[in-house]
């Protein structure tokens, strides 16, 4: 049942939208929550079930929201 929860849990993300931007979220499988990059916040998922009220989220480090780390480096050619 949890494997199947969790295809559940991917289809549903790209429909999700943070409680507080409204923006779309990020799977995090790493750490098993719902990023939302545009606030740097981290939603849990508890038992499968994404924890979606503002209170529980928690602030994220600004390196563990960015896809790339390659985005910072501007030195020419």
């Amino acid at each position: 049942m949890v494997r199947g929860s969790r295809a559940l849990l991917k289809a549903f993300s790209e429909l999700l939208v943070c409680p507080l931007s409204k923006q779309p979220l990020r799977l995090s499988q790493d750490s098993n929550s719902l990023i939302s990059d545009t606030l740097g916040v981290s939603y849990p998922i508890v038992d499968g079930i994404p924890c979606l009220v503002p209170k529980d989220g928690k602030l994220v480090d600004t390196h563990d929201t960015s896809t790339s780390d390659n985005t910072s480096d501007s030195s020419p050619g």
